[in-house]
């Protein structure tokens, strides 16, 4: 008995290590407001829009969760109480008019105290009034656009060099020397925080899809149509996302980095990407006053007529 007990402890240890080493990487890749070993739950992000999420599921797993206890509870009650070794003798009857009334009414009367907070965080997900700042989003195979409109300021954000070079050459990423293989950009999407940022998704050529976890909502880029969405980031960090719509045959490497920063932090970032504005011409030279025009000479005189010849005397 003793040595049974040894050998489930060993292979209870055995298990543990086991579990604790396939948890480490992605414990050790894991990020801002991405999801943690063993947890359960969904997470709350990082905005109002995934707070808005999260309540709206937390409200329908306590409504599950209180239903499970009561369905369950009563079948348990049902099966032991009234089982066929007690002598319990099952009623006869098609239908119920009473029973059916209230297992139809109940559940609407549930799905309508759902459906109300529900919708009211649906349509606030959508409402992008009093926006500070807007920002244009165009899906291209296999890149992002960013412009942010009014600021003249816009860039293409794609796959990070090294994570390119590696996946081309077939080379074996490490954790150490690439953490975020795959997941990191050349150029992030920098916005400021505690700031309502609007933004309108479209694309150039396939329909993409511009998803985020931590923000808490995915929004398809459509050619030809403007989606529109919005946020208000709390918390600075950094936070990763891919394109969730299958675009060709590079869509799994077309990332997503958003980096929250304060507001100074950004208004000084913005304007180190403003296009310099054009050296002010050189003034032209003053303009040489004219000499003073020289006094005029008096004028000549007119000619005098000479007095005419006086007559010779005839000669005699």
């Amino acid at each position: 008995m003793m040595q049974a007990k040894g050998f489930f402890k060993r292979v209870t240890r055995s298990l543990g290590a086991a579990c604790a080493l396939s948890l480490a990487p992605a414990l050790a890749w894991a990020q801002s407001a991405d999801p943690k070993p063993w947890q359960l739950n969904m997470g709350k992000g990082v905005t109002t829009s995934a707070q808005h999420a999260y309540d709206a599921h937390m409200i329908a797993l306590y409504v599950c969760v209180v239903i499970g206890i009561i369905v369950f509870g009563a079948m348990a009650y049902a099966m032991f109480k009234f089982r066929k070794s007690k002598g319990a003798v099952a009623a006869q009857f098609s239908h119920n008019t009473t029973a059916e009334i209230i297992w139809t009414v109940i559940p609407i009367l549930i799905l309508v105290v759902m459906a109300w907070p529900a919708t009211a965080k649906l349509i606030a997900m959508y409402d992008t009034r009093d926006s500070e700042m807007t920002v244009k989003i165009t899906g291209v195979q296999w890149m992002w656009k960013y412009e942010y409109l009014g600021q003249d300021v816009q860039f293409t954000s794609r796959l990070d060099r090294e994570s390119d070079r590696i996946r081309q050459s077939k080379a074996k990423p490490s954790l150490e020397a690439n953490p975020h293989y795959l997941l990191d950009v050349d150029n992030q999407l920098v916005l400021p925080v505690n700031t309502k940022i609007r933004f309108v998704i479209t694309a150039d050529d396939v329909i993409h899809a511009w998803w985020v976890p931590a923000l808490g909502w995915k929004q398809d880029a459509i050619p030809g149509i403007i989606n529109e969405a919005w946020t208000d980031i709390q918390t600075p960090g950094i936070y990763r996302g891919q394109c969730a719509e299958l675009c060709g045959k590079d869509h799994g490497f077309m990332p997503i980095v958003v980096k929250a920063v304060s507001k100074e932090e950004f208004k000084t970032w913005l304007a180190s990407r403003k296009p310099a504005a054009p050296a002010p011409a050189a003034p032209a030279p003053a303009a040489t006053p004219a000499a003073a025009p020289a006094e005029a000479a008096p004028a000549a005189a007119p000619p005098v007529e000479a007095a005419p010849a006086a007559p010779e005397p005839a000669k005699v």
